[in-house]
């Protein structure tokens, strides 16, 4: 009896790491969801105000998917609130730091508040992650060098 009851609680040790990092294995991903899936639509409608409801709807159910409040950063910058902008990315972020959409985004956010210097360390990050090829680093390099050109 007692070898049976260190097994389960072997296996009870073993499991509880991965279910506190937020790995539930019966929940469906996050690209399932209707409101993740009615934010998308949304924003690829730019339609704003639906985007930021379907994403905060999606974030009460996914709090640990670093997409949907890379989706919610992005929207909030689209509205010009660049604080629910920047503490959205910044929150994809701590889920992910290795996130290349929040990394890319949240440079362009910077732009918008005209930081340069901040922008160039998430470039550099991108660099870093994925090298000089990929879209995100491309698309953030060209938002900062047009930023530059402007004089802004």
């Amino acid at each position: 009896m007692k070898s049976i009851l260190l097994a389960v609680c072997l296996a009870g040790a073993l499991v509880a790491p991965a279910m506190a990092a937020g790995d539930d294995p019966f929940k469906a991903p996050v690209t399932d969801d209707a409101d993740y899936k009615t934010g998308r639509a949304a924003i690829d409608s730019k339609d704003w105000k639906r985007a930021i409801a379907a994403m905060e709807n999606a974030s009460r159910k996914y709090r640990d998917e670093a997409a949907v409040y890379n989706w919610l950063g992005y929207a909030y910058r689209n509205t010009g609130d660049l604080d629910r902008a920047f503490r959205n990315y910044n929150f994809a972020l701590r889920l992910d730091p290795k996130h290349l959409g929040a990394h890319e985004y949240i440079g362009e956010a910077y732009l918008m508040r005209k930081d340069v210097a901040n922008a160039e360390k998430h470039l550099k990050t991108l660099e870093s992650l994925c090298g000089k090829k990929c879209e995100e680093y491309q698309d953030l390099e060209k938002a900062i060098v047009a930023f530059k050109a402007k004089g802004s």
